[in-house]
């Protein structure tokens, strides 16, 4: 795979305000296992081989389990996630690939029972925002790996 254009270089203020805004998603109230959970799950759907791998190796670095990390994809199945991510998985989701009908009122109130209206607010931008991601990434195929020491995630080990 080869990168198309170098979308960072090229567009630096739209660039810098997506970071600032990303970085801001980590005083959320979200914590931080669950944002990456998020930014995997969403990853994994939109086919975006970079942050796949960029999260993998952030979530392996903030001490998650590489057990839980291959769940991931099979969560519904999976006994290795609390009710809590469940429903953050859930609404993940449920955002990538919107119904036609929009979002459904018990998948909505599945949700709220585990996360209340600031956090399900707060997890709605988390969702946007690597949605947002994904689609420059895959856009304009950023390589796995190619920013890792960029991004500080060549300290995972993983690659």
């Amino acid at each position: 795979m080869t990168q198309r254009i170098d979308y960072m270089k090229q567009s630096p203020e739209l660039f810098k305000k997506f970071v600032e805004f990303s970085l801001a998603l980590k005083q959320s109230a979200i914590e931080e296992s669950i944002r990456d959970l998020v930014d995997i799950r969403a990853s994994q759907i939109n086919g975006c081989a970079f942050c796949v791998d960029m999260h993998v190796k952030e979530a392996t670095m903030h001490g998650e389990r590489p057990l839980r990390l291959h769940h991931i994809a099979t969560w519904r199945e999976s006994t290795l996630f609390s009710p809590r991510e469940r429903a953050a998985l859930a609404w993940t989701e449920i955002l990538t690939q919107i119904p036609a009908q929009g979002v459904p009122d018990d998948v909505y109130e599945r949700v709220r029972t585990h996360l209340s209206e600031k956090e399900l607010s707060d997890l709605t931008f988390l969702v946007m925002s690597i949605n947002a991601w994904n689609r420059v990434n895959v856009g304009f195929r950023l390589v796995p790996g190619a920013y890792d020491k960029a991004f500080g995630v060549d300290k995972a080990g993983l690659s």
